[in-house]
């Protein structure tokens, strides 16, 4: 009996080991960041080489996996882009949003480039995203439909709105939300009129998070911002503030990454 015990102890444990997710040969464990490297196709290469920017081959990104994680199973992913203020690259923004995406079951992807750039573009930032979210389609081809959300904090947030309709327009990302927080300029409505990804992206849920102490965004910023958005036609648009000044709040993301989430 004690030797059929053990033995059945082993097959479990061998067979949690096989099962366990992988991506680019690195082994998946919830909460952990997996840094992974890809290569960029020539015409990505081209547009991360325009306004002066070296012409690299490669990208890079980190992802963190919620617990329960299996490519087999539709996963909501949220994409993060940093400011280009202070030399920020948007994997160092992760622990804005981990701890919430974590235990609200999305996965966390943000991408960056080898070197560092000469200009931190639109262009740029859009390259290294572009080849990160090829990697993670040749990964799992199923991830093409797995709803993506994006958020962005301060310059982040206007980044973000410059990417996010040529995603959709691309048919790269089925975007179910946008997170912008510390924000005071709506790049997102000129991106849309420039890309014109459809009238059904009007229908993105976007949350505006705001501190009401913020004097950077201010939170009349955020109301310009609010109204500007309106104007423009989408028709899913939440203010919501929190008592504090320019930052992420963590129960912010949560509530707005289940609002997000497909029903």
């Amino acid at each position: 009996m004690m030797r059929a015990s053990i033995l059945g102890i082993a097959l479990f444990l061998a067979s949690v080991g096989t099962d366990a997710a992988t991506i680019s040969g690195q082994a998946i464990h919830p909460g952990e960041r997996v840094n992974i490297e890809f290569p960029l196709a020539k015409e990505v290469q081209e547009i991360a080489s325009r306004g002066g920017n070296p012409r690299v081959t490669t990208g890079r990104a980190t992802l963190v996996f919620p617990a329960g994680f299996d490519p087999a199973k539709p996963s909501p992913m949220l994409i993060v882009t940093s400011t280009s203020d202070f030399n920020r690259t948007s994997p160092m923004d992760i622990g804005f949003y981990r701890a919430a995406a974590s235990s609200e079951g999305w996965i966390v992807l943000a991408s960056d480039g080898p070197v560092r750039m000469t200009s931190d573009s639109a262009e740029w930032r859009l390259a290294m995203l572009l080849g990160a979210l090829d990697a993670l389609h040749r990964e799992w081809p199923q991830s093409t439909k797995w709803p993506v959300a994006m958020a962005g904090f301060s310059g982040g947030s206007k980044r973000t709105g410059d990417l996010a309709p040529y995603l959709v327009k691309a048919g790269l990302a089925r975007i179910c939300g946008l997170f912008l927080t510390g924000i005071n300029v709506d790049r997102l409505s000129e991106s849309y009129r420039k890309y014109q990804p459809g009238r059904a992206f009007l229908d993105t849920k976007i949350y505006l998070s705001n501190g009401a102490i913020d004097k950077i965004a201010t939170p009349a910023d955020h109301t310009q911002v609010l109204d500007s958005l309106r104007r423009t036609g989408f028709r899913q648009v939440r203010l919501e503030p929190f008592p504090g000044e320019h930052e992420v709040k963590s129960t912010a993301v949560a509530e707005a990454l289940r609002w997000f989430r497909p029903r």
